[in-house]
């Protein structure tokens, strides 16, 4: 019930702003045919903007135990160029998003969950969005 408020709170007081900056960054992407694979990050991680308590982002290299494509030469370079091209401005609409919730000791868990997506936003190839029940047994 607790993250259900949380996540109601969130996509009122901001959430569904920045998740609209995901799917807008989405589009764009998929409208190109060569951005497909930055667009599928991007709606993967809008919704996770939309509602992000409850899940969390993982790398899929920690989530499966082995390497995949976008944790090697080919990833790094998508990240750059995701980077480059959209990362940076999602990123600071989080961080900007995150400093104004941070005036007030109830933004606190908005302004960390920001954070997150601003560090996401930076480098979203090879992430992976998992409920936070799948991680719980986890080391």
């Amino acid at each position: 019930m607790l993250r259900f408020l949380l996540n109601v709170l969130w996509f009122v007081l901001g959430g569904f702003v920045m998740g609209l900056g995901w799917w807008l960054a989405g589009v764009l992407a998929a409208i190109t045919i060569v951005g497909l694979p930055w667009a599928r990050a991007c709606f993967r991680i809008a919704n996770f903007s939309f509602w992000p308590f409850g899940q969390e982002a993982i790398s899929r290299r920690d989530l499966t135990g082995r390497p995949d494509l976008a944790h090697g030469p080919l990833g790094l370079i998508g990240n750059v160029i995701w980077f480059l091209v959209a990362g940076w401005w999602l990123a600071i609409g989080h961080v900007s998003s995150a400093l104004a919730c941070f005036a007030s000791i109830v933004g606190i868990p908005f302004g960390i969950q920001h954070l997150k997506l601003a560090l996401i936003a930076l480098a979203p190839i090879g992430m992976e969005v998992v409920p936070s029940e799948r991680l719980a047994g986890r080391p």
